[in-house]
């Protein structure tokens, strides 16, 4: 029901969008999120982003750097990552939360999506 894509490899400084596509009733008026999980390391939240008119949460490591947002299309999310460091590397992944909330504990998301890799050389 979520697939997130986008995905590659940039080098320091370079951007990349990420895209999450959702399907199914229940996924679509859902809050949203992006964790991601580094080799070697916990997946962590990035960001997030209410449904039906909420807000955006970001993880104070991309504040600034990412923005989140949703499509025009309700089921759609994106993740525009800008002056990409080499510790922003990692397997990204959207999910989908049991309600409309936007918070930053993986515990509130029920539906995750496969992970796209990001890549980011020095």
């Amino acid at each position: 029901q979520l697939q997130a894509s986008g995905g590659g490899t940039v080098q320091t400084g370079g951007t990349l969008r990420l895209s999450c596509a959702a399907s199914g009733r229940t996924v679509t008026n859902n809050a949203k999120g992006w964790f991601r999980q580094a080799p070697g390391k916990e997946r962590e939240f990035v960001a997030a982003i209410g449904w039906n008119g909420g807000g955006t949460t970001y993880s104070d490591s991309v504040k600034g750097q990412f923005i989140i947002s949703r499509g025009y299309a309700a089921n759609t999310m994106y993740l525009q990552m800008n002056n990409l460091k080499p510790e922003d590397t990692a397997v990204y992944y959207c999910a989908a939360a049991r309600s409309s909330f936007a918070g930053s504990s993986a515990s509130l998301y029920n539906k995750w999506g496969g992970g796209t890799l990001v890549t980011v050389s020095s």
